[in-house]
């Protein structure tokens, strides 16, 4: 049973070390609660601390309190029965109005996960209702345990000892390297007042105080010096009676150079102060700099980078919290992979100072990379800590820190950035020169093009703060010229033309592609700006958004484009007169590519193309069929292949290619069409596929229609192939030397006689 128990309800070896401060919290709790009307219960005890000592010989842990102490019928009470919590029946009680001050101090399941890491568990402790000191003790898989008086007598005076007898794959749980990691770990953990030890070997002392008064923390450090040894007492004594002997020898004799003291070894133990301010989250954020707030970053990131921006605030209301929260600068691993849901939560969730987790789900998918702290005084200790997660008061904390996270990213995007005032520089002739400096870049941009698709995400998964986060999105747009020149959507409102009744948005692979598209020609004639959509997720936040500011937004790859800067009973009489003139060719246009298209149509929008393929208002673009090829995970559709039509056929009736269709169209309705002109058509089709971003749905005929274009134009009457040439043999010749060889230098060599005597005159 306890077994089970235990291993069900805690996945994590470290739980035991929090749940155990939570008890010695708890009972201590409940010594100054009847301190109040009974001064005379600490006479026993005048501390209010907890201490923790590791014996790195017998491999043990103590956790020590100065609390309320118990009788032996709380330890067989208590200890003997699993998920007994006092403290809970406490809190209740008191909300009931029939608190009964003896319910808080007790044991539950916490106690029980000392199991995790300890195969003994031994439990001394000191009531001031007995005189005797009782011990309790249990072996890990026993359905037994053993109380008794404690042979060692009264050794607590008031409180409770838990020593941990450390299984062989827990003893890293406190080793003398993660000593000062330990005592960090009780300095945010416990309430009360904590001291570490590990006898001689640790030197690590950690004290607290009580909610908001100063957390102070001391490192004991070990100094090992050499002073003189003392000498015993005999040896003083003879020494002394030889000197009255030799009293009168002395002046006979030249002095004798003193001798050096014999040295000893003396090790001491020294506590510095190096923690002098209660948690960070606790403080007044007035009283924090810059650089405090960083090294807290380290902390709760683990040493990742640095932080963009951070808030702390103190949420009041029908729930209270103290909160910090952080923005990274660099994107985490789980987010440069695409794995968002792999993401390690970053909030750690503390309750009245005790640490519930450190990776609390306190965010949504799309802000999983903000991390920070939540301490809560409304949240209640359960037994099982992990049922906090459907508690509804998380559920509201949850709401806020969503709240809070969003501001705080606003406030890094309207944060003012000063340019830096240089000095002019003055050339020879007294001249100011004039450098060109570029301008600095807003940090919000430089976090955006890192967590930007967050954004959108959030767009997509938080429909309650949609609106909020549209004004966090930043773009490239057909008016922004360099890297870094991004267009929010309240400045594309703010800039739109009078006329102008939507957001013009243009889906696609990349900006240069887009920028040269047809689609663009009708907008940089009228000087529409146009916002560039290159991220693989715009297709979806798009669908999920829908609008801004009351303004539709409208995919330019679509139909039902319109513009609204002529006059309106114009336009319409030229499209019916356009619409009449082309009619037998769009009907014959239709026809002739059957299901390849939806229908053909005369185009208000075009400029200098003859014809494009836009998607219907209400199916997928061009863009989104690519994604949705590219899917790794795509069942039943071959690469390339579309299930969909591909859109439909607009064609610009100024184009002379268009206009000379339509003449070389029969005049008869049943007349057959000319090879050229089916030709002429396919390809038109094609290229106005490929100008839409589509696919060519037939590569191979597109090939054989191009090549038969090429035999015309060139005036090839066949294609056959012409006969293979017979070269005939060519003799080896040698290899001429290279003269241009480097390395050789004649002047490097003298002539000599033919007796072998060297000659002075050179081969010149």
């Amino acid at each position: 049973m306890l077994d089970i128990v235990v291993n069900s309800l805690y996945t994590n070896k470290d739980v035991f070390l929090r749940e155990l401060i939570s008890n010695a919290s708890d009972a201590l709790d409940k010594v100054r609660f009847l301190s109040v009307t009974k001064p005379e219960i600490l006479d026993s005890k005048k501390e209010m601390e907890v201490k923790i000592e590791y014996d790195e010989e017998e491999k043990t842990l103590t956790i020590r309190d100065s609390g309320i102490g118990m009788t032996k019928d709380d330890l067989v009470k208590n200890l003997g029965t699993v998920a007994r919590s006092g403290t809970t029946n406490f809190v209740k009680a008191l909300g009931d109005g029939a608190a009964d001050v003896s319910m808080i101090g007790m044991f539950g399941v916490g106690f029980y996960s000392s199991f995790l890491v300890a195969d003994k568990v031994t439990v001394a402790s000191k009531s001031n209702d007995e005189d005797t000191q009782y011990i309790w003790e249990s072996l890990n898989g026993e359905a037994s345990f053993h109380v008794g008086p404690d042979p060692r007598g009264d050794t607590l005076g008031r409180g409770t000892e838990i020593t941990l007898h450390l299984k062989e794959d827990a003893e890293e749980v406190s080793p003398v390297p993660r000593a000062s990691c330990l005592g960090h770990y009780l300095s945010t953990h416990c309430g009360n007042c904590c001291s570490l030890s590990q006898h001689n070997t640790v030197p690590i002392i950690l004290q607290t105080q009580r909610n908001d008064s100063p957390l102070f923390v001391y490192l004991r450090e070990k100094k090992t010096t050499m002073v003189p040894k003392e000498k015993e007492e005999t040896e003083e004594s003879e020494s002394s009676e030889e000197k009255k002997d030799d009293i009168d020898d002395i002046e006979e004799v030249e002095e004798e150079e003193e001798k050096e003291p014999e040295m000893e070894e003396v090790t001491t133990y020294e506590y510095d102060h190096i923690n002098t301010d209660p948690a960070i989250w606790a403080r007044d954020k007035d009283e924090i700099t810059d650089e405090e707030y960083q090294e807290f970053w380290k902390v709760v990131s683990k040493g990742a980078g640095k932080a963009a921006e951070w808030s702390h605030f103190n949420a009041e209301g029908n729930i209270n919290f103290k909160s910090i929260l952080y923005l990274p600068d660099d994107v985490p691993f789980e987010l440069q992979q695409g794995r968002p849901d792999e993401m390690k939560k970053g909030l750690r969730l503390y309750v009245r100072k005790v640490l519930i987790s450190d990776e609390f789900d306190l965010m949504p998918r799309y802000l999983g990379f903000i991390k920070g702290v939540v301490d809560s005084d409304d949240l209640p200790l359960n037994v099982n800590r992990e049922t906090l997660q459907e508690s509804k008061i998380i559920k509201i904390i949850k709401k806020k820190l969503v709240r809070k996270a969003i501001e705080l990213i606003r406030n890094l995007a309207n944060k003012k950035v000063e340019e830096q005032e240089e000095e002019a520089e003055i050339d020879e002739e007294g001249n100011p020169v004039i450098k060109e400096t570029e301008p600095k870049v807003h940090p919000y941009i430089e976090w955006y093009k890192k967590f930007g698709l967050s954004i959108k995400m959030g767009c997509i998964d938080d429909s309650a703060n949609k609106d909020k986060l549209q004004k966090l999105l930043r773009f490239k747009s057909s008016k922004t010229e360099g890297e870094n020149d991004y267009v929010s959507l309240q400045e594309y409102v703010d800039r739109m033309k009078d006329w102008q009744k939507e957001i013009y948005v243009f889906p696609g692979e990349n900006m240069k592609t887009l920028k040269e598209s047809s689609f663009m020609d009708a907008f940089y004639e009228r000087d529409v700006e146009v916002l560039y959509l290159t991220d693989a997720i715009d297709e979806y936040w798009l669908g999920h958004v829908r609008e801004f500011d009351g303004k539709k937004y409208r995919d330019i790859t679509k139909e039902g484009v319109k513009f609204s800067d002529e006059d309106e009973d114009l336009a319409k009489r030229r499209n019916k007169v356009y619409s009449d003139k082309f009619k037998p060719l769009t009907k014959q246009l239709k026809k002739l590519f059957g299901s390849n298209v939806t229908k053909v149509s005369i185009s208000k929008r075009l400029g200098k193309a003859p014809a494009i393929v836009s998607a219907s208002e209400w199916g997928s673009s061009a863009n989104m069929d690519r994604l949705q090829r590219a899917q790794a995970y795509a069942h039943g559709l071959a690469p390339g292949d579309n299930q969909m039509p591909t859109g439909n056929l607009e064609l610009n009736p100024r184009h002379p290619f268009v206009i000379k269709l339509l003449d070389i169209l029969p005049t008869e309705e049943d007349g057959q069409v000319s090879e050229d002109f089916k030709d002429a058509a396919w390809i038109l089709f094609d290229t106005a596929t490929m100008s839409g971003g589509f696919p060519i749905r037939d590569p191979k005929t597109y090939a054989r229609r191009m090549t038969r274009v090429l035999q015309s134009n060139l005036g090839v009457d066949s294609l056959a192939l012409a006969d293979e040439i017979d070269p005939p043999e060519e003799e080896d010749e040698p290899e001429e030397p290279d003269f241009d060889a480097e390395g050789i230098n004649l002047d490097d060599f003298q002539a000599t006689t033919i007796g072998g005597e060297d000659s002075s005159e050179d081969l010149d």
